[in-house]
C-alpha cells in the first residue's frame, strides 16, 4: 500500500494528514495558519507535526507500505513552480517558495498547487469525477474556487494559475471583490456573495424576514440556509438569485471545456437543494444548445472533514 501526506493550508487552519492510495486517511491533525506572521517559523512547526505523525503511525506504515510523497493545496498556489504567490488571505506576503521550503524536512518529493486544483483532483482519484477526463470542480466557500481537467489532464495553462472562474467578471463595475477589480462572480455566488445579496434585499425592500431581527453581522450563508428551511422569502429570493448568477458563469465555461460534469462543493454546497436546484433550474436555460442535457451538476463524493486533505494528496498519486 502506498500513502502519501495531504496538506490543505487555509487563511485560518491548516490540516495535514496521512493518506493511503485508497482514499483512506490513517491519521489527522491540524494546526493555526494565522498564528504566523512568518512563513520559515510555520514551515518549522508545520513539518514537525508531521513527523510526530509519521511516528505515531511508524509501525502501520513498516507493516503494511510506504509513504511516497507530500501533497499541498493552498491558496495561490503554482503548480509548476511550487510557489505560494501573494495569497490575500495569508498573512506571509510576496512568493513564498513553499514546497522547497518543506522538502529540506523530507527526503520525499513534493507537490503543491492551489485548493481548488487540489479539490479537483481528489475528485478524480477518489470521489465523483473517477473514470471522468473532461470535468471541472467548483468550491463555494468565502469565495469561489475551481479547477478544470480536460482530457485527464489537469489545466495550469501557462502561468500555473489557469481555471480562475471566481474572478470572470459578471457585472461590469459590480461588487467589489478582493483581487481589487469589481463584478467577480465569487463576489455574487460564494457564501460571501449570499451574505451581501441578503443584506441588499433587506435594506432595498420591506419584505418580511426572520434575518431582520439579526444585526447584519451575524448573518452569515448558514443562517440564511437556516431561514430558508423556515420558508423566508428573503431567503428562498437570495438563494435563487445565487443560483442564477452561478448558474451563469458555469454555462460561459461549458463553452469552453464542454465538461462531462461540474462537481460543487464547499460550505455554501451544505445548503443542498436550496443552491442546486435553482443552479441546475438556469444552467440549463443558460447553455447553448449544443451542451444542453449533456453535463451533469453534481455534489462532491468526498465528504466529511477530510475531504482538503484527500485532495492534496491525491496530487501524489495522480503525478
Amino acid at each position: 500500500m502506498k500513502y502519501a501526506i495531504g496538506i490543505d493550508i487555509g487563511g485560518t487552519n491548516t490540516v495535514f494528514g496521512i493518506v493511503s492510495e485508497v482514499g483512506e486517511c490513517i491519521a489527522e491533525d491540524r494546526m493555526r495558519t494565522d498564528a504566523f506572521d512568518d512563513a520559515e517559523e510555520y514551515v518549522r512547526v508545520l513539518t514537525a507535526g508531521i513527523q510526530v505523525l509519521l511516528r505515531s503511525n511508524a509501525e502501520a506504515l513498516e507493516r503494511d507500505g510506504e509513504v511516497i510523497g507530500i501533497g499541498i493545496g493552498a491558496p495561490n498556489g503554482n503548480y509548476y513552480k511550487g510557489t505560494v504567490e501573494n495569497a490575500p488571505n495569508l498573512k506571509w506576503k510576496g512568493v513564498i517558495p513553499l514546497a522547497d521550503m518543506i522538502k529540506e524536512f523530507f527526503n520525499l518529493p513534493v507537490v503543491l498547487t492551489n485548493d481548488a486544483n487540489a479539490a479537483a483532483i481528489g475528485e478524480m482519484i477518489f470521489g465523483a469525477a473517477k473514470g471522468m477526463k473532461d470535468f471541472f470542480v467548483i468550491t463555494l466557500g468565502t469565495g469561489l474556487g475551481s479547477g478544470f481537467v480536460a482530457n485527464g489532464k489537469m489545466i495550469y495553462g501557462h502561468t500555473g494559475f489557469a481555471g480562475e472562474l471566481g474572478h470572470m467578471i459578471i457585472f461590469e463595475n459590480g461588487r467589489m471583490c478582493g483581487c481589487g477589480r469589481k463584478g467577480c462572480l465569487e463576489t455574487y455566488a460564494s457564501a460571501t456573495g449570499i451574505v451581501k445579496t441578503v443584506k441588499k434585499m433587506l435594506r432595498n425592500s420591506n419584505e418580511e424576514s426572520i434575518l431582520r431581527d439579526m444585526d447584519f453581522e451575524e448573518i452569515t450563508s448558514k443562517k440564511i440556509y437556516e431561514a430558508a428551511k423556515k420558508g423566508d422569502k428573503i431567503a428562498l429570493d437570495a438563494f435563487d438569485y445565487t443560483g442564477k448568477i452561478l448558474a451563469l458563469g458555469l454555462a460561459n465555461a461549458v463553452a469552453i471545456t464542454s465538461p462531462e460534469a461540474i462537481i460543487l462543493l464547499g460550505g455554501l454546497t451544505q445548503s443542498g437543494d436550496y443552491i442546486f436546484n435553482p443552479a441546475k433550474k438556469y444552467f440549463e436555460e443558460y447553455l447553448l444548445n449544443n451542451f444542453k442535457g449533456t453535463v451533469k451538476l453534481l455534489p462532491s463524493a468526498i465528504s466529511g472533514k477530510n475531504a482538503a486533505v484527500l485532495g492534496a494528496a491525491a496530487m501524489v498519486f495522480s503525478d
